[in-house]
């Protein structure tokens, strides 16, 4: 039974970020939604009322949110203490209250660890420096260093998504035929693999994901030359024979994703069509043999431009080989030349170098990977062929 990370595991992180964030701070205080999801699972929507996260030495976490919030973080946030303010901008500013709360538990004696420099300027927020307040230091980089790490319960959580974004793909695979539109297939996948999910996981069940809501199977107006854009947006294109198409799914499963993409056509695909395809699975496969624990995240990406170069394909190189990933769509590291971390045991990544040919289209493959004690293990199992990526036209 697939089940949330359980409160104990969110307590032990909270005691453990001193560990990576530095053990001279006298506490930490974090505005991040992700952050305070991952040490805390209280989910909610930033906007321009503050909140805040103060973590104790010992670990103990006081939860700090606007008025309107206070009933929501008490019934779901697994915090010792939920702390209120009336409103902002209000008489007194938020962050006033804040740093006296931290002065009333005895931290602005000390340095205090903190994602930002204040709260970050949302929905027309302002307000003061935290630095302005109290001694502060960035420990941003690492709180994601901690993130990078999972756990077993998370990786379970991942695993799942992964299960689930498959079904999702299957039935865009299968709804997609020319004479379609994206939004009409994407809007069938998406809905029956989501009812697929809820009804398997039972009515207790929740996404808990700020990026993905159920299982979604989406192609983002990646179809015909448009899927040359690593980042398009839909455009409700509709399918014809000889058109590339790049597509995207994953599944939000109690707060945690994974990403499955594929280079798909709607027919016979054309010579250049299965040169630049051929030339991407190859790029895909060179990433993952070099996916080892103790390399690198720079390694990786330098090998896979050195085959960009060698096969003359640099004009159509966009990024880099892939991201780490699971409570958030995109997290670091990164595998990138410009990247200092080294692959450990327990990181996540996306594998997706792709090729982007202007007036033809993209190629890209993107499957999600753990870093064991091993090397790389596959946690997304889709067909990678050609063959078996063509629609019948």
């Amino acid at each position: 039974m697939i089940v949330p990370i359980p409160p104990g595991e969110r307590t032990y992180r909270a005691q453990q970020a001193f560990e990576f964030a530095g053990s001279d701070l006298a506490g930490l205080v974090l505005f991040d939604d992700q952050l305070i999801q991952y040490f805390t699972g209280f989910i909610f929507i930033p906007t321009e009322r503050p909140i805040a996260l103060i973590i104790t030495r010992e670990g103990e976490r006081i939860l700090f949110v606007p008025r309107l919030e206070y009933e929501h973080a008490l019934e779901t946030a697994q915090v010792e203490e939920v702390r209120s303010y009336p409103e902002f901008p209000g008489e007194q500013h938020p962050l006033l209250f804040l740093s006296e709360h931290l002065q009333q538990l005895g931290l602005r004696r000390g340095l205090i660890g903190v994602d930002h420099d204040g709260y970050p300027p949302v929905m027309g927020y302002s307000g003061p420096a935290l630095s302005e307040l109290f001694a502060i230091r960035r420990v941003s980089a690492a709180l994601d260093r901690q993130m990078a790490l999972k756990s077993e319960p998370e990786l379970s959580l991942i695993r799942e998504s992964a299960r689930w974004a498959g079904h999702a793909h299957r039935l865009l695979q299968q709804y997609t035929r020319p004479g379609l539109s994206e939004s009409e297939v994407e809007a069938r996948a998406t809905r029956e693999a989501t009812q697929a999910m809820q009804a398997e996981m039972g009515p207790g069940f929740r996404s808990h994901n700020r990026w993905i809501s159920g299982a979604v199977a989406l192609y983002r107006g990646q179809i015909g030359p448009n899927s040359a854009l690593p980042h398009a947006i839909s455009i409700n294109a509709v399918f014809k024979a000889g058109d590339n198409l790049v597509t995207g799914a994953s599944a939000g499963v109690w707060g945690y994703l994974s990403e499955l993409e594929r280079t798909m056509f709607v027919g016979e695909p054309t010579p250049q069509q299965r040169h630049y395809f051929r030339h991407m699975l190859e790029l895909q496969d060179l990433a993952l043999e070099h996916m080892r624990p103790g390399r690198a995240c720079a390694d990786v990406d330098r090998v896979v431009r050195a085959y960009y170069e060698r096969e003359g394909l640099l004009p159509y190189w966009r990024h880099h080989v892939g991201h780490s990933l699971g409570q958030r769509i995109h997290e670091s590291p990164f595998l990138d030349i410009g990247e200092q971390a080294v692959l450990e045991p327990g990181m996540v990544f996306s594998i997706e170098p792709g090729l982007y040919v202007p007036g033809l289209g993209g190629f890209r493959h993107s499957d999600t990977v753990l870093i064991t004690s091993r090397g790389a293990e596959l946690l997304t199992h889709y067909p990678r062929e050609l063959e078996a990526l063509i629609i019948p036209a």
